[in-house]
């Protein structure tokens, strides 16, 4: 399972198809996850809630946060935003200014 706390209505909508992440390098191309609402956290009795069926990952790569472009904003579901936008936005969600030069997982996936 995979949370897509901050994008559910982008995987709901199949607008969707990279996630960046810190962590999760042992995916490899083939993979099947469960996109959820949310994996961690969960009440007592709690389960968590599938956005869909299972996604295929495609390929993954490490790279630097502020190496996104604007395709990659698109293809994470925010075709609104300018990439330097969209690094401020993670950097405000998690609290970390200097968030922009770490280094991530950028997964791409599809929809099965």
């Amino acid at each position: 399972m995979m949370s897509f706390a901050l994008t559910q209505d982008q995987v709901r909508a199949r607008t969707k198809t990279v996630t960046r992440r810190f962590g999760w390098y042992f995916l490899k191309p083939g993979d099947l996850v469960l996109p959820v609402e949310k994996a961690m956290g969960l009440k007592k009795g709690e389960k968590a809630k599938p956005l869909c069926g299972p996604i295929r990952i495609v390929s993954t790569r490490a790279e630097m946060l502020c190496d996104i472009d604007d395709a990659d904003v698109v293809r994470e579901g925010f075709p609104e935003m300018r990439p330097h936008e969209f690094v401020d936005m993670l950097s405000s969600h998690y609290r970390d200014p200097a968030l922009s030069y770490a280094t991530v997982n950028r997964i791409e996936f599809e929809y099965t």
